[in-house]
C-alpha cells in the first residue's frame, strides 16, 4: 500500500485525553525549553530541575541534545537543514509527552529564532516555557571539558554554534539565567519560581 497522507488516520481523539492523565498525575504538563550555547549549563540545570520536580512529586522527562542525537536523530548532521529537522522531531516528541501529562525538560542549543519559533508553533505557546541560559562564550569555552570549542576553532568541527555558526539571542524568553553570575542552586531556584505555578493543578 502506498504510504501517503491519505492513508494516515490519527486516533488521538479516541484515547484517554491529556486532562485525565494530568488529573491522575496531579500536575499540568508543560514543555520547559532551555536554550543557550554549548557549555552554558543547560543540561546541568535540566538535571537539577528534574530532581527537584521529582522531590516535589512531579513526573518529568529530560530530553538532551547528545542523547537525542545518539538515538532518534542519529542520522542528522549539523547543517542548517538538519538542525531544523532535529528540533522539528524533538518538538513532535514533546507533543506526545504533553498528551501523556508529562513535564519535559529540553536541553537544546536551538540557535535561531526561526528554529525556536517552529518548536513553539508545533508545541503551542501555552504549553511552552522558554529559558535562556545566557552564558558568555568565553565562559563556555573555559568549561568545555570535551574540547569542542578548541576543535571548532582549529576547523576540525564545522557549523559549530558560536564559532562558525550563529546563535541568535532569544527575544522573548520567559526566564533568563546567567550561570556565570550565580550558582547552580540559584539558577535552579530562579527557574523553579517561574515553573511551579504553571505545573501545579
Amino acid at each position: 500500500m502506498k504510504n501517503n497522507e491519505n492513508n494516515i488516520f490519527p486516533v488521538f481523539h479516541k484515547i484517554v485525553q491529556r486532562e485525565e492523565k494530568e488529573k491522575l498525575l496531579k500536575q499540568k504538563a508543560q514543555v520547559i525549553w532551555l536554550t543557550g550555547l554549548s557549555g552554558s549549563g543547560k543540561t546541568t540545570i535540566a538535571r537539577h530541575l528534574d530532581q527537584e520536580l521529582y522531590n516535589n512529586g512531579f513526573v518529568a522527562q529530560v530530553l538532551d541534545g547528545d542523547n537525542i542525537r545518539s538515538g532518534i536523530n542519529n542520522n542528522l548532521k549539523f547543517t542548517e537543514q538538519d538542525r531544523y529537522e532535529n528540533i522539528r522531531r524533538i518538538s513532535e516528541v514533546n507533543k506526545l509527552f504533553l498528551n501523556c501529562g508529562i513535564i519535559t525538560l529540553n536541553s537544546f542549543i536551538s540557535p535561531t529564532e526561526e528554529i525556536r519559533n517552529m518548536a513553539i508553533d508545533i508545541i503551542g505557546k501555552d504549553n511552552f516555557i522558554e529559558i535562556f541560559v545566557n552564558t558568555p562564550i568565553e565562559v563556555c569555552e573555559k568549561r568545555d571539558i570535551k574540547g569542542l570549542y578548541a576543535k571548532a576553532r582549529r576547523g576540525e568541527i564545522k557549523n559549530f554554534t558560536g564559532i562558525d555558526s550563529p546563535f541568535e539571542f532569544p527575544e522573548n524568553a520567559d526566564v533568563e539565567i546567567r550561570t556565570d553570575l550565580q550558582s547552580i542552586e540559584e539558577s535552579v531556584k530562579q527557574a523553579l519560581d517561574f515553573i511551579m505555578p504553571r505545573i501545579a493543578l
